[in-house]
């Protein structure tokens, strides 16, 4: 291995992967193909994600095996077979049913990461209603801009929830149910339903699941995703993911962010495997109990928690056995490539960086098992997806030039509408290119290479510095645990680099410590590119799925109105 590339040695696969030849698969792709081959449909082309998910493994071996292991805060387990996951939320559907919810009502959830959330979310969509997820740290204001621009009919929450809840709900009409999942009642009702349910054909493009996501400015948007999304969500997770029976996998996002509705409810289930949902917080010591105790082979993570396992050091890791892991992935946020040197040193594998967003609906870009991995890339565009740098006008740019980072229209995953706001949508297309917002660029093998954020990228001096080479640069230090980077207005330069440093336990904050740090990234980086201001803080702002959230950072920094927060994970 050399400093920017790992070359996966013989030997290195503990299973041949789904995605054995990268380019040969990516050339001959075909949806159609895919549609055929991969998905169960119902007479005259219709077809429902939740039963792709699930009920269809009831007529095979899969029947039996366990879908779910769940485990609690305290150390409480469960375990669910695919039969018992599909007559669970066959009678959840059926309830659903009996309080008058129809085809396209908005059900939303507002649940811890407990059994009740999944069964409820497959309950939703198997009845044709529309699912929609909010993270249980969602506090008054939070909800009610969801709840009140959704129209939401039902929701679905526990006794400890539900008070954030009644506190908004005069300002609700349309809710006409809130169910509190922790209460005897609710039980004896679930009880009472049937276990067989009609399935709802569904067109494909018919609504399936919504998530609000925060931009700059405004309120939270509704994306909305149609049951044809399980297509892309089913082949990512059988491409990049490598998900085969044998596997025990491990999502460690939350429903409320898209990944743990692609990757730990749709996309995983639907190819078949057994996976663990763990509701507590993180803590280094119990993730690694985690993944020793269920023999985890396929770990999907945040850089977040990866840089705080690094924060931890190898002699943990060594004290486990974590001989079942095979597969290693990142996504929320680019991975840093010290996080990936850390995987090889700690676990003898490499992190495998993952691109998407909400709006994109399964992973866009990926760094595969059967690739190498360049150190620091996003990798390549998933079978299916077609990317490119453009300008903004929607002209392809040449190899090696930075641009808007673009998918061509037309993925099964792709959102089907902001709800709502349908002027909101088209702005997201240009030509034939949904425009991500991601800065980037191609190299001459074809991968693509993140800079930053449209709205983060660093102009000092008349070069274009992207936050985040920077903050890979500083986290490579060994006094670093995270960075957060922006550009400072400046008169001279336009705009200067300033540094928001979290340090390692015991590391003190010092003068010389951040003349070292900026001297660190200059030889690192570039003379430009480096860090003219450093603070030294406690925590970042991030989103729940570990986005460092720049634009928070740059308000704070500037005395600006912050905007939306209400998907911080601590604010």
């Amino acid at each position: 291995m050399n400093e920017d590339f790992f070359h996966k040695p013989k030997g290195y696969f503990k299973q041949t992967p789904n995605l054995p030849d990268y380019e040969t698969t990516y050339k001959n792709f075909s949806w159609e193909k895919a549609k055929e081959d991969e998905l169960t449909w119902f007479e005259d082309g219709k077809i429902n994600a939740a039963y792709n998910a699930i009920d269809r493994h009831l007529t095979t071996f899969r029947k039996n095996k366990i879908a779910l292991y769940w485990e609690g805060d305290n150390n409480e387990t469960e375990k669910y077979t695919f039969e018992e996951v599909s007559y669970l939320s066959n009678q959840y559907g059926n309830y659903f049913k009996s309080l008058g919810v129809d085809r396209s009502d908005r059900v939303f959830i507002f649940l811890p990461r407990i059994p009740p959330l999944y069964f409820s979310f497959l309950g939703i969509l198997k009845i044709g209603a529309i699912a929609g997820t909010l993270f249980s740290a969602f506090q008054e204001q939070a909800l009610f801009d969801r709840l009140e621009n959704s129209s939401a009919k039902v929701l679905i929450t526990n006794t400890e929830l539900s008070q954030r809840v009644e506190k908004i709900r005069h300002k609700l009409p349309h809710l006409k149910h809130i169910i509190i999942v922790d209460e005897p009642e609710f039980s004896q009702n679930i009880t009472k339903q049937s276990k067989d349910i009609h399935i709802a054909r569904m067109d494909p493009d018919d609504y399936a699941f919504m998530l609000y996501t925060s931009g700059t400015t405004g309120k939270p948007k509704g994306v909305v995703h149609r049951h044809l999304a399980i297509l892309s969500e089913h082949m990512t997770a059988k491409y990049v993911l490598d998900l085969h029976d044998e596997d025990t996998y491990w999502c460690t996002a939350d429903p409320g962010w898209v990944t743990g509705i692609a990757y730990e409810i749709l996309g995983s289930w639907s190819n078949g495997v057994t996976s663990l949902v763990f509701s507590g917080r993180f803590a280094a010591e119990k993730w690694y109990q985690l993944l020793q105790k269920y023999k985890i082979s396929v770990w999907y993570t945040a850089p977040t928690a990866v840089r705080m396992l690094m924060a931890q050091g190898e002699t943990l890791v060594k004290k486990h056995d974590l001989s079942s892991l095979r597969h290693l992935l990142s996504v929320g946020e680019p991975l840093n490539p010290e996080a990936i040197r850390w995987g090889l040193k700690a676990f003898g594998l490499p992190f495998h960086d993952t691109w998407w967003q909400t709006e994109t609906g399964a992973i866009s870009i990926a760094n595969y098992p059967c690739m190498d991995v360049k150190i620091g890339s996003m990798g390549k565009p998933t079978p299916g997806v077609e990317a490119a740098i453009i300008d903004e006008e929607g002209n392809e740019l040449p190899v090696g030039k930075e641009g808007n980072l673009a998918l061509r229209k037309g993925w099964p995953s792709m959102m089907k509408t902001i709800w709502h706001r349908h002027v909101k949508y088209d702005s997201y297309f240009v030509k034939e290119w949904y425009i991500s917002g991601d800065r980037a660029w191609k190299d001459k093998d074809g991968y693509f290479w993140f800079v930053g954020r449209a709205d983060d990228v660093i102009k000092t001096s008349g070069e274009r510095v992207g936050p985040f080479e920077v903050e890979s640069a500083l986290v490579e230090h060994p006094s670093v645990v995270e960075a957060g980077v922006i550009g400072k207005p400046d008169q001279l330069r336009g705009e200067i680099i300033k540094a928001f440093v979290v340090l390692k336990s015991g590391v003190k904050p010092t003068d010389e410590l951040k003349e070292e740090l900026s001297l660190f990234v200059k030889k690192h980086l570039a003379g430009h590119a480096y860090p003219r201001e450093i603070e030294f803080i406690d925590k970042l702002p991030k989103t729940r799925s570990g986005k460092i959230m720049r634009r928070i950072l740059k308000a704070k920094e500037l005395g600006l109105p912050i905007g939306d927060t209400s998907t911080l994970e601590e604010f």
